[in-house]
């Protein structure tokens, strides 16, 4: 989830991701910018800082056995240039039989003019690349099962 090298191969709208400050051992505090698409050929970039990371390893550790049975993830927050215009988001990996089902969320919160007029269209653009996102990610660990992000 924080193997950042992969994200332009599964996420459209990814240019690149660049990390600012590496956080904790377990990625907290860990500040990113994302390089990304907008629409008319434009690109953008957001400050994005991850916390409440739950590694795979801190999983196990948490229920002290060797196999991964607890949820992973982190939550992010971007920093929007403005007070107020901000995202957040949660990210988490839940083992189930036979796999992992990935959780994705995201809220956006625009305050200000001229964010707010074109609200509508902006979620709208953003909802469906992320899908478009999620669904590549989904395809491409399926087509990777020796990928172990734990490792990453």
């Amino acid at each position: 989830m924080q193997d950042y090298d992969r994200w332009t191969a599964y996420a459209p709208m990814v240019l690149r991701v660049e990390v600012l400050h590496p956080g904790d051992a377990q990625g907290n505090g860990l500040l990113r910018r994302v390089i990304y698409q907008m629409p008319f050929g434009r690109t953008g970039a957001a400050l994005e800082l991850v916390t409440e990371v739950v590694s795979p390893s801190a999983a196990r550790a948490a229920n002290g056995i060797g196999e991964r049975s607890e949820q992973c993830g982190y939550t992010y927050k971007m920093i929007g240039r403005q007070s107020g215009n901000d995202q957040t988001g949660r990210v988490r990996l839940e083992p189930i039989p036979g796999g992992t089902r990935l959780h994705f969320e995201e809220r956006y919160h625009l305050a200000s003019a001229p964010w707010r007029w074109f609200e509508g269209p902006i979620y709208r653009f953003i909802n469906k690349k992320n899908e478009e996102s999620m669904r590549a990610l989904s395809a491409w660990l399926s087509a990777h099962p020796e990928y172990r992000s734990e490792l990453a």
